[in-house]
């Protein structure tokens, strides 16, 4: 009889370079395989000598503490000849010439997400042994059709899952403008720190087993980012700040990107960064969706309610006098940017799954955390706002009824004006494939205007408050409104250039719509403002009265100095200028006009061809516009697939209109269009960007 000696394993190889790319994950800057679910990956083993009949080989992954087969975190796979499908198998794919073995280990389509770890036993009559191989990365799979995150369209898939910079749109209704994000997904330790803020959220610490097992569900993933990517209730990533002060942190317009405030998470043990606002949650959240494979898109929502009470109306208060009042906690934010995430929901029907709004602002408590989603856009443009998850903020966000009111001095408020068409406008996103600007409002609601879109408002009000004929007037939209119709009309035209540095002319318009003499007294204020209402200072106000005879029309011009405003005026570069127009007995009329101020333009170029790992300089142009120095310039530059980690370069003060240019180096990793960004900031201007497509060659 043959005694041989003990199987022993001698050798293993992962097969990083041909698993990674035939997995779709070889841009992942990290030296750990990562694999998508639902496809085998491929395991090179070498042993002391051929496998004999009689021999079993067993592989086991597990992930998460105490993993176990019953929570599906643990699986037991023992070799075999042929696949099972849907669960997890191990099937030798060949005997090499070299005696080693080629396994193919394939996954369920709906495991859990996660880091695993990989151990293999082998049993002979002489007992078993048992050897740890290592951990791989276990991702969602866009790719797979049975993977509830499953995108069809490769263009499609191409954009949201691959693409690791983009454009957020920003501004207000009447100005829309862009700004460059870098997402960076696949960058030096983005994944790991991915993988840590499942770790680290409450659900985790509560209950680390069930949470884990919950991971094969994106739509348990998202809700759980959601609540991660601020830092209220959890030490999440980012602390968010619209005061206009961000003394001892970052203004949130600085960034360029997600990749620094990731990183600086992780470095800073895991305090919240500061400071973020709403594109920057949402460019976090995108990074870290996109990062685990979900599918998902940055939007953006101009003139966005903020309804705190569910009356899907938003009150806005004045005084007499023309100040804007922050009473109440509703409010209409010039822009709000919020996720969506790609996938099926299976609690809900199957009509709802595609597109999943996630937002990651703190605004309102959902099941006593700050996390909002997912809430199906399906579902908010018909209304169901009785559906998983925090459907009635996200209705009402793209849907409430803006109402304005006037406090007199005794305290006593009158309504002036009810707007059902104001709030949910341009409701943006990038284009796949280019930076132009996608208008997807009619995904979220029916035409403004339409019977389909008062209908669909009338059902979401019932549903939310079943006894609307209770609460009256209050929500009821324009037919129940006890106001007469104004016999004036007022508005804000702007006169010439808005530029910080310069001065601000517009005019105030005011029309008499009846056939009698009218007499008005207007008072006028301006604020400047953060994106989202807050007022930061008051910086001019004025009173006039004028005659009207009938149907005449007259202009009245008024201009804000630069030094006016200069010490008020917040990286948003926003005033609101207000006129509260007031004709004996008759109701105020309110003409307001949020006038956003364009930063001196900055050019970047690139001063020669990029090729990958050459070194190229980029020259940036930068002129000073302002009869006075500016000082404490400092730029920042960042690109994903152009450099390693971001840039910072001190530059010196410059002189009143002094035009200067600077250069500074960068060198490639990766061919392909990539996008480089810069934040120049100096003591005059908190937060100039630009952005520069860059194709590197090989």
């Amino acid at each position: 009889m043959v005694t041989h000696p003990p199987l022993q394993l001698s050798g293993f190889d992962w097969q990083m370079q041909a698993n990674k790319y035939a997995h779709h994950t070889d841009k992942y800057y990290i030296n750990e395989l990562t694999t998508r679910r639902g496809q085998p990956f491929y395991l090179k083993l070498s042993f002391n000598r051929p496998i004999a009949s009689g021999e079993r080989l067993t592989f086991t992954a597990s992930t998460g503490p105490n993993p176990s087969e019953s929570a599906r975190t643990k699986a037991v796979i023992p070799l075999s000849t042929g696949s099972s499908g849907g669960s997890w198998s191990a099937v030798l794919s060949s005997n090499n010439s070299d005696g080693s073995v080629t396994v193919a280990i394939s996954s369920p389509a709906n495991a859990p997400i996660g880091r695993y770890t990989l151990s293999i036993q082998i049993a002979s009559e002489g007992g078993s042994t048992s050897t740890t191989l290592g951990t791989w990365v276990l991702l969602f799979n866009p790719w797979l059709q049975a993977d509830g995150v499953f995108m069809m369209n490769n263009a499609e898939r191409e954009e949201y899952v691959e693409e690791d910079a983009g454009v957020i749109f920003v501004g207000s209704a009447n100005r829309i403008s862009m700004v460059g994000w870098n997402y960076g997904q696949y960058e030096e330790d983005i994944l790991n720190i991915s993988l840590i803020i499942l770790d680290r959220s409450l659900n985790f610490r509560r209950d680390p087993v069930t949470d884990v097992a919950r991971r094969n569900d994106p739509k348990y993933v998202g809700r759980v980012l959601s609540g991660m990517i601020n830092g209220n209730d959890d030490n999440g990533v980012l602390s968010g700040n619209w005061s206009g002060d961000y003394t001892g942190g970052k203004d949130p317009r600085n960034w360029n990107g997600s990749v620094e405030i990731l990183k600086e998470w992780k470095k800073n043990r895991f305090q919240p960064v500061r400071f973020g606002q709403c594109w920057v949650f949402a460019g976090t959240l995108n990074t870290v969706l996109r990062c685990l494979g979900i599918p998902s898109r940055v939007i953006t929502n101009f003139n966005s309610a903020h309804d705190t009470d569910r009356n899907l109306t938003i009150d806005v208060y004045y005084d007499a006098l023309g100040n804007p009042l922050d009473r109440g906690s509703d409010s209409i934010w010039n822009f709000h940017v919020w996720n969506e995430a790609w996938f099926v929901r299976i609690d809900l029907d199957s009509q709802y799954n595609g597109w999943q709004v996630l937002d990651a602002t703190p605004q309102e408590r959902s099941q006593g955390v700050f996390q909002c989603g997912p809430a199906s856009v399906i579902a908010v443009r018909q209304g169901d706002v009785n559906l998983d998850f925090d459907m009635p903020f996200v209705f009402s966000e793209v849907n409430a009824d803006q109402i304005t009111w006037i406090i007199n001095s005794d305290n006593s408020k009158k309504q002036t004006s009810s707007k059902t068409s104001s709030v949910g406008r341009f409701i943006s996103t990038k284009a796949v494939g280019s930076n132009s600007r996608m208008d997807v409002t009619d995904k979220y609601k029916y035409a403004e205007g339409s019977k389909e879109e008062r209908e669909v408002f009338k059902k979401a009000l019932q549903k939310l408050k079943p006894s609307s004929g209770a609460f009256g007037s209050t929500a009821a939209g324009p037919e129940n409104a006890e106001v007469k119709p104004p016999s004036i009309s007022g508005k804000f035209k702007v006169n010439g250039t808005l530029e910080v540095g310069k001065e601000v002319n517009v005019s105030l318009q005011l029309k008499n719509l009846s056939d009698d003499w009218k007499t008005v007294s207007v008072n006028m204020t301006a604020w400047t403002i953060v994106y989202n209402g807050t007022l930061v200072h008051e910086v001019w106000k004025d009173s006039i009265t004028a005659s009207l005879d009938p149907q005449e029309e007259m202009e009245y011009p008024l201009k804000l100095t630069y030094a006016q405003y200069e010490n008020f005026l917040t990286a948003d570069n926003m005033i609101r200028i207000t006129a509260v127009c007031q004709v004996t007995d008759e109701a105020e009329v309110v003409v307001e006009r949020d006038v956003i101020l364009d930063n001196p333009a900055i050019t970047l170029e690139l001063l020669d061809q990029a090729r990958v790992k050459t070194p190229v300089n980029v020259q940036v142009l930068f002129a000073n516009p302002l009869d006075e120095p500016v000082n404490n310039c400092v730029l920042t530059v960042e690109g994903s697939g152009l450099m390693r980690g971001n840039l910072k370069i001190k530059v010196p003060s410059l002189r009143p209109k002094e035009r200067s240019n600077f250069k500074f180096e960068i060198t490639p990793l990766r061919s392909g269009t990539k996008q480089l960004l810069i934040d120049f900031s100096c003591s005059k201007f908190p937060a100039i960007k630009a952005f520069l497509s860059v194709d590197v060659t090989e």
